[in-house]
């Protein structure tokens, strides 16, 4: 019986294994000027941004994204696609979602043929000259989905981890914030775009939505296994190029699954490398086992570290008070209690300054930051949301700026210094809400997972 009820933990310690990074300083890399690089400072800006390269676009666009719904913001940017094409019917333009995603509705919603009846209804009424594909990484949602970022447009690559919906976009009075970095630079733009053309164009497990038939997940399933293999082992084509003493070196790195994952060993060996200074962005607080043991070796070598998570009302699957609960809104409970371990064994630290533990949150809008940001020359732009299962089961990517001279420093510290400002450090772990006080239901839940140590599996599946 003992060993059952210790299941769970024994699993996720099996799929979470101890790793050792891949020195980050020796990776291939584009040289990119300072200059052609960005940090766009908003979701208005974003939007604006996203929709200018649409409209000016002359060769190519490329999109990829867990996925595009159908709302005022999803269908404003699939219009303005349509009417690029239109305005240069020799404009190629592709979007790549995640295939399960895109079949199904909003969780906790009513069945419903997704986000692809809007696809459907799009190419009835205005042709196809906008293609629109579904990637399925896995066979089922619960095993991994497609988190590819970076969107080519002509030679700019426009990189957020940020979906295609109306509170991404900051319509209607909400927003959903998440950085957005603009990069100017054809030999990296194209390293993306070609990544996506060799790995999903034309094959067979990547099929088109926005057709009246599509085929059934499951006959799709022996061509799932081939791509899901590929992947494992596929990267981008980087040269080895030498940037200027005042250039910025970038290389994009892929990451699927726990072995051989350049991006994975990217982020452990930027905080195995870390002397100084790391800031370390993550919406869910639910680092991997090897994240946290980096951490934790880089606060006793004297590192100073600082976390910035949202606060549990600034996460997408918060549900206030008075409105019907549902199981995913124990969510932002679950990460807020590993938040509160995390901060409990950390006390000497915090206290110290050492470590610091932001809380974001700005009225009823939400919070989806990633990235790494080391010592202050090197920089991890990403969609990898750093917990378990972006860790092993979903297809993920990011871009590693290295920035010897520091030309990015001011652009980093002005992102670091907007985001402290709807944030607030804790003073210890006490400063969060106590257990006792969570909703009814909230509590039922909690107890009833931790009495089986299922909360572990949760998330790590979550």
């Amino acid at each position: 019986m003992n060993r059952l009820m210790d299941t769970p933990g024994r699993l996720a310690r099996r799929l979470l294994p101890r790793r050792r990074g891949a020195a980050a300083e020796r990776l291939p890399a584009f040289a990119v000027p300072a200059d052609a690089i960005a940090a766009l400072p908003d979701p208005a800006v974003f939007r604006q941004t996203l929709l200018q390269l649409i409209a000016e676009a002359e060769r190519r666009i490329v999109v990829v994204a867990l996925y595009l719904q159908d709302d005022d913001g999803g269908r404003e940017v699939l219009e303005a696609l349509y009417a690029a094409k239109a305005r240069q019917p020799a404009l190629r333009i592709t979007l790549y979602v995640d295939w399960h995603r895109a079949r199904r509705g909003l969780i906790g919603q009513a069945h419903s043929e997704g986000n692809a009846g809007m696809y459907r209804e799009f190419a009835r009424r205005l042709g196809d000259g906008v293609e629109i594909r579904g990637v399925p990484v896995q066979g089922r949602e619960l095993l991994g989905v497609l988190h590819l970022k970076g969107w080519v447009i002509d030679d700019a690559v426009l990189y957020t981890g940020a979906s295609l919906n109306d509170v991404y976009l900051a319509r209607h009075g909400r927003y959903r914030l998440d950085r957005y970095h603009l990069l100017r630079h054809r030999g990296l733009a194209d390293a993306l775009a070609g990544f996506v053309e060799r790995q999903f164009a034309g094959n067979a497990a990547v099929p088109r939505l926005d057709t009246p038939t599509a085929p059934a997940t499951r006959a799709l399933l022996p061509a799932i296994r081939e791509l899901h293999q590929s992947l494992q082992s596929a990267s981008y084509a980087v040269p080895d190029e030498t940037p200027p003493a005042d250039g910025v070196a970038v290389t994009p790195l892929l990451g699927l699954g726990r072995n051989g994952n350049a991006l994975n060993d990217t982020v452990l060996a930027l905080l195995q490398e870390a002397r100084e200074r790391v800031i370390l962005l993550t919406p869910y607080f639910n680092l991997p086992r090897p994240v946290r043991a980096a951490v934790g070796h880089a606060l006793r070598r004297g590192c100073r570290i600082d976390i910035m998570v949202g606060d549990k009302t600034a996460n997408d699957f918060y549900i206030p008070p008075g409105q019907p609960f549902t199981t995913i809104g124990l969510l932002p409970y679950l990460y807020e209690n590993n938040l509160r371990r995390f901060a409990r064994a950390h006390a000497r630290q915090i206290a110290s300054g050492q470590l610091n533990l932001w809380l974001w949150r700005d009225g009823g809008n939400s919070y989806h930051l990633k990235g790494l940001l080391v010592d202050d020359h090197a920089a991890l732009l990403t969609g990898h949301n750093l917990n378990p299962r972006a860790w092993s089961l979903d297809l993920e990517n990011g871009l590693l700026l290295r920035d010897p001279a520091r030309r990015l420093h001011a652009m980093h510290e002005a992102e670091w210094a907007e985001l402290r400002r709807h944030a607030e450090r804790l003073a210890d772990y006490r400063a969060l809400e106590s257990p006792r006080h969570y909703p009814p239901e909230v509590r039922r839940l909690l107890r009833r997972l931790s009495r089986v140590r299922l909360d572990r599996l949760v998330n790590w599946l979550l």
